[in-house]
């Protein structure tokens, strides 16, 4: 019990303090490090390796885009099996996750048309046989090929979650077999609150980094943020005022 009881007081004190470091990293960058972006009038697809990643990292860039009537599509790599809190059964947790992106892409303006759910097992991205692998890198070449992509967004190849990298290596796979000239956008999601000393040392050494002002778009993106009730209130205070901020940070290859 003594044991226990320690390891949770571990466990919340390092909770604190990669809050504490992520908000100092997050502004610092923000602030000192990012120039100023506008969004593209390209056709873009939006890679999300679970549903909410897609909102967390770009939901004013959607909400932006879908405003001026540019076509935006959102594809979901897994099936979100296991972010699953207490209250739902692990039957009906796919389902769910579902339900919610659905919500909050309709608040987004993505039609039903332009959202794809994979289901990938959440989780596996990473571990991916050989076959598998090519399977999945030839079915992301067909959507890109398929929509005319211009333009992509994959999380941070150093987000510090596997199924995240994993989506950034697997996307970019399927955009050099297409030869097409796309532009690949990296959305961090965990990437200075995971990793906070390894992501200090990254950012210090990079100058790629560029921060969108999504104005009157935060509402819908705090409004589709709302949608994903099974999944906001377990997310670091930190981040999820890095969420409700009138910039959205992006990386460019």
């Amino acid at each position: 019990m003594f044991k226990q009881s320690v390891n949770q007081l571990r466990m919340q004190i390092g909770a604190i303090l990669r809050d504490v470091n992520y908000n100092i990293l997050y502004n610092w960058f923000l602030r000192f490090k990012s120039k100023p972006i506008e969004a593209s009038k390209k056709r873009a697809i939006v890679f999300s390796p679970h549903q909410d990643d897609e909102t967390i990292g770009c939901g004013g860039m959607i909400a932006l885009k879908r405003s001026q009537g540019i076509p935006v599509k959102v594809v979901f790599l897994t099936d979100g099996r296991y972010g699953r809190p207490h209250w739902i059964e692990p039957e009906n947790i796919m389902q769910y996750r579902q339900a919610e992106a659905s919500s909050a892409l309709d608040i987004l303006g993505i039609e039903p048309s332009q959202r794809q759910f994979l289901d990938e097992a959440d989780g596996s991205l990473a571990q991916l046989s050989p076959e598998k692998r090519n399977l999945l890198i030839a079915k992301l070449l067909e959507i890109l090929q398929s929509f005319e992509a211009q333009e992509v967004y994959v999380p941070h190849h150093h987000d510090g979650h596997p199924d995240h990298e994993a989506t950034y290596s697997l996307v970019r796979s399927a955009i050099e077999t297409s030869k097409m000239q796309i532009e690949i956008l990296q959305y961090p999601i965990w990437m200075l609150w995971r990793n906070p000393l390894s992501s200090q040392e990254y950012l210090q050494k990079n100058t790629n980094a560029y921060r969108l002002f999504i104005g009157n778009f935060k509402e819908k993106k705090q409004q589709a943020i709302v949608s994903y009730k099974s999944q906001t209130p377990n997310l670091p205070s930190s981040l999820k005022q890095t969420i409700f901020s009138s910039h959205e940070m992006y990386f460019k290859d």
